[in-house]
């Protein structure tokens, strides 16, 4: 490298770090404001009366919102920008995880109700936050960072689970399930304030410079996808309607749905399963979910990280991205082996192997930001996450029905476990190449 070159790297600043961070933080927070049910979830059933049915559709009421309000979010996304449509899901989401402490003044049905329509109001509100994730990545971070980029703020549910559910698991034993709410959603009110002050888009930041700026542009970055006011598309229903048509993207979706399956086993009934099948105590639980989380944590940036090695290296786009997603899969397969092991240990070391593999290949959303149309980056993220989090209402009401039916949990892990190889067979067989999307 000349020494020209290597001046101009030296005086480049980075702020997309500092963006990539403030994505990570925001959605650590979400994802732990989703696992508080999953946490306060057996002192609350039993303070409620609540079975295991009753409680899968407890666990799904966030998912029905969360995924009707997928292409309505990704709209005011493609409209307004994410600054503040982000700051205000962010805020709106922690005032309802904060009002859900308040349930136990309430009994019975009204109780059971209050909760679920509180849950379904964090959904609605948390509906824009990972079509902004993607929106944000794309703009901020040149192709060939992206994989790392998305894996690292995707690996935050896992960090969630690693920083938050002992401490929520503390909290719930020493306090009351109902503080955890609280504690979670002061502490969202605040970050949202702080988002305010810090994210601006690339064309805005003030402490970019030019030579950041042309750095992420030139390597594919764009710009003026985050730019406040965008136009909206002009036909929304024409545009989904083409998404929807495209074999590539219907294939991401559907693996999308399959992949998130594992992701809301582990927010819903991971730590019920440790409590009723595995006879621990709720704090007991909290802690042995740490290594499993942790481990899906390490496989999420390793993801990344290999899926953008491999690009560097000159392997296809598609190549570098399928790699990490199909091998991750296989991996995760391995849940259905706790069925056949006795030893805590060992079912938390075969939980942190699954969740390792599905970590690293949780590279939906770098796909998301590779394929997006350059206009329409908020609703395709949308209607991404609308399949994904479909698995949010089935996954815990489906769990819910198999625990009912069959006394335990070894259908619901082989359930989970084959729901990875159906996203492997998307990958392998109905994707394709991965390529951006050109809507006519």
């Amino acid at each position: 490298m000349s020494a020209g070159l290597v001046m101009t790297a030296a005086k480049r600043s980075r702020v997309r770090l500092l963006i990539v961070t403030m994505l990570f933080i925001a959605t650590t927070i979400n994802y732990a404001d989703r696992a508080t049910l999953s946490i306060a979830g057996p002192s609350l059933a039993k303070d409620l009366g609540l079975d295991a049915v009753s409680m899968g559709y407890v666990f799904s009421a966030f998912a029905w919102s969360y995924v009707l309000a997928q292409l309505p979010g990704g709209w005011l996304l493609d409209r307004y920008g994410a600054k503040w449509v982000y700051a205000g899901a962010i805020f709106l989401w922690s005032a309802f995880t904060l009002m859900q402490g308040a349930v136990g003044f309430f009994t019975g049905f009204t109780a059971v109700m209050v909760l679920f329509a509180l849950r379904l109001c964090v959904g609605l509100a948390e509906a824009p936050v990972f079509p902004a994730n993607a929106r944000i990545t794309a703009a901020w971070f040149p192709t060939a960072e992206r994989g790392t980029a998305s894996a690292f703020f995707n690996s935050s549910q896992y960090f969630a689970t690693v920083l938050f559910t002992p401490l929520m698991g503390y909290v719930v034993h020493h306090y009351g399930w109902h503080h955890v709410f609280t504690l979670m959603g002061a502490l969202g009110i605040a970050f949202a304030i702080l988002w305010t002050q810090v994210m601006y888009g690339p064309k805005d930041h003030p402490s970019i410079n030019e030579a950041e700026r042309e750095y992420i542009e030139e390597g594919g970055a764009l710009l003026d996808m985050d730019g406040r006011g965008a136009a909206a598309p002009v036909n929304a229903g024409s545009t989904i309607k083409q998404l929807l048509s495209n074999r590539m993207l219907l294939g991401i979706y559907i693996g999308q749905y399959c992949i998130t399956t594992l992701t809301y086993f582990f927010l819903t009934w991971f730590p019920v399963y440790l409590v009723k099948e595995r006879g621990l105590s709720i704090l007991q639980a909290g802690f042995a979910a740490v290594l499993p989380a942790l481990c899906g944590f390490v496989g999420g940036i390793l993801g990344g990280w290999l899926s953008d090695m491999l690009l560097r290296r000159g392997y296809s786009l598609t190549a570098s991205r399928k790699i990490p997603i199909v091998g991750g899969m296989l991996l995760s397969m391995s849940i259905i082996g706790c069925n056949y092991v006795q030893a805590d240990a060992v079912v938390i070391g075969l939980m942190a192997l699954a969740f390792f593999g599905k970590g690293i290949g949780a590279l939906g959303w770098a796909v998301v930001s590779d394929t997006s149309p350059r206009s329409t980056g908020g609703l395709n993220g949308g209607l991404f996450n609308t399949f994904g989090n479909t698995a949010g209402i089935t996954t815990p009401i489906a769990i819910g029905y198999i625990v009912q039916q069959t006394g335990s949990f070894n259908g619901a892990l082989v359930f989970v476990g084959l729901n990875a190889l159906v996203a492997v067979f998307c990958y392998l067989v109905i994707v394709g190449e991965i390529k951006r999307v050109e809507l006519r």
